[in-house]
């Protein structure tokens, strides 16, 4: 990876807060930084005034931060290509800059999500769309990381996984810094699968707490969950040891105690009682976690997985179950041992 032409300069797709937030922290370690904008209204606001005002708003571009609204211009900027747009957007995305990715390319996922359709993780997308030489070169980065405290400047921790080790190496190299420590793993499935996964239990976290139950609840909520995960990752070839990582578990917690988890909101407006359409139709971003209910479901299903939390909250979304109805039922399953 040390043949890359530019090392200082670094492309971004996806103007959320996420995609946002890690484009301010590569300007602000000094690399040249473009960041596509898909909406006019946010990209040109942006430009005017030099922070991101829709999705995260308070934060002034550093000097070295370019937005732009031009697809192919930002793709083709640089040789390092992070894309942190929604998982449902990223198949059409990706089609659409193919033909930009030469194969001296890095390109590095930050979505979280498993897409409906085909129930395929990011990296197994693009596995179908980009040249082979390309897919040696890829990378997806997880892990507990809130796009406003990362901004802020907290003390973060994420993992980002590869089969290319010099790939993952470089990639850690060029975003750590004094208050963003990035590890390394060659388990991009196990990554892709504990990042997606962990939002519907993050959902079920936010119903517990929605029906006004306490701390036992919830960490029963999200031990059990690790659980489900853990045994659908496995069933797909991950290893055990991720989901007890960062990816895992780190981001387990981060969501289903976080105040800024999108997808406990989500929960918690479900727990009080409120549909599924009335709660996304207040609510400017997207919460992830409610398409992969819908592919974990599907995907544990096909797989012959147990997974009765995420299939509670399929239920409770999908069908409109009652949620006191839907713990009820969780409760009353037939008693087992821990680890069968």
């Amino acid at each position: 990876m040390h043949d890359l032409k530019e090392k200082n300069k670094a492309s971004v797709i996806g103007g959320g807060s996420w995609g946002t937030a890690f484009a301010i922290h590569l300007a602000s370690l000094g690399i040249e930084t473009s960041l596509w904008i898909r909406e006019p209204e946010v990209y040109q606001k942006a430009r005017k005034f030099r922070e991101n005002k829709v999705f995260l708003p308070g934060f002034i571009f550093p000097p070295k931060l370019y937005p732009s609204n031009e697809l192919k211009e930002v793709a083709e900027y640089s040789e390092l290509i992070f894309i942190a747009v929604p998982s449902e957007y990223c198949r059409q995305l990706y089609n659409q800059i193919a033909p930009y990715i030469g194969k001296d390319k890095i390109i590095v996922s930050l979505t979280k999500g498993i897409e409906k359709k085909s129930l395929k993780t990011m990296s197994q997308i693009m596995e179908e769309i980009f040249d082979s030489a390309v897919l040696k070169n890829l990378a997806v980065l997880s892990g507990p990381s809130f796009a406003l405290e990362v901004i802020k400047k907290h003390p973060t921790t994420v993992v980002i996984a590869s089969k290319n080790k010099k790939v993952a190496q470089f990639v850690q190299e060029i975003i750590s810094s004094s208050y963003f420590r990035p590890y390394i793993n060659n388990d991009v499935i196990g990554v892709e699968l504990a990042g997606a996964l962990k939002n519907v239990i993050a959902i079920a976290a936010g119903i517990v707490d929605g029906l006004g139950y306490g701390m036992n609840s919830l960490a029963a909520i999200v031990t059990r969950g690790l659980v489900e995960i853990t045994r659908l990752g496995i069933k797909l070839g991950a290893l055990p040891q991720t989901f007890s990582g960062l990816a895992g578990m780190g981001d387990l917690i981060l969501t289903c105690f976080g105040k800024l988890s999108r997808n406990r909101y989500v929960g918690y407006e479900l727990g009080k009682g409120k549909s599924i359409h009335e709660i996304t139709s207040k609510m400017k971003m997207v919460a992830e976690g409610i398409n992969t209910t819908w592919s974990a479901y599907n995907l544990a299903k096909k797989e012959r997985v147990e997974m009765p939390i995420v299939e509670k909250v399929y239920e409770i979304i999908y069908e409109n179950k009652p949620p006191q109805k839907a713990v009820m039922e969780l409760m009353a399953r037939k008693l087992k041992e821990e680890y069968p």
